[in-house]
């Protein structure tokens, strides 16, 4: 019998060796799919917050339409507004606020996701062409999260934002309207100034949330995928 070991059984061995345990082959594939049930939690919530805010923001215009026709556009009208349209920017502010929270941890869990993809691919590499491998660049994109210039002004953060800045210019502006004996420039440059300022307000401030979740060095880039 001969005491030399065989190449194929030094290659086994070494295979072995450098394998993925089973139990961490289990962990990855347990840490992935609830990560993605994680992701989808803070999709259904977004959605589900911003749904109660659209809803509130139409119930409460039809009551102020109404309110408006049955006291013809009198003081009525103008203490119903000026009570019920700052309610609605701030319900508006402080779901931007939760939802911008929502898609961070969103972008959390899909870089973490991407790691888990990398130790896939790694391990078992024959599995690239039958799963979707992509350079780094597009890494979050495939996941639904593209980087694009104006892409801030599409989230559902975003689109809160800007139905919020519209109400606190529509507050300011009815406001004006009172102050100014009914002016039209007066109340549509108060309007407007408003309106704006909370937009760019609220962009930057998203603008800035985003900057920092992408600058942690545990989200950093070179994730695999």
């Amino acid at each position: 019998m001969s005491l030399e070991t065989p190449l194929t059984d030094v290659a086994s061995a070494r295979a072995k060796i450098t394998d993925p345990r089973p139990p961490a082959v289990a962990f990855a594939t347990t840490e992935h799919f609830t990560l993605q049930g994680a992701r989808g939690s803070t999709i259904a919530e977004s959605t589900g917050r911003a749904n109660m805010f659209l809803a509130a923001v139409s119930g409460g215009l039809v009551a102020l339409g109404l309110v408006a026709t049955a006291s013809s556009v009198g003081t009525a009208f103008y203490a119903f507004g000026l009570v019920l349209l700052p309610t609605l920017a701030f319900v508006g502010l402080v779901t931007f606020e939760r939802v911008l929270q929502s898609g961070l941890e969103d972008l959390g869990y899909a870089r973490r996701i991407a790691l888990l993809r990398g130790y896939y691919f790694e391990n078992a590499p024959e599995l690239a062409p039958y799963l979707l491998s992509v350079p780094s660049a597009d890494r979050l994109r495939v996941q639904g999260l593209p980087t694009e210039r104006w892409q801030g002004i599409r989230t559902v953060a975003g689109m809160i934002a800007v139905i919020t800045a519209v109400l606190a210019g529509a507050t300011a502006g009815l406001v004006a309207i009172v102050a100014s004996d009914h002016s039209l420039a007066v109340t549509l440059s108060a309007g407007t100034i408003v309106a704006l300022t909370a937009l760019v307000a609220l962009m930057r401030f998203q603008h800035s949330a985003w900057k920092l979740a992408a600058d942690r060095p545990h989200d950093a880039g070179g994730l695999p995928s």
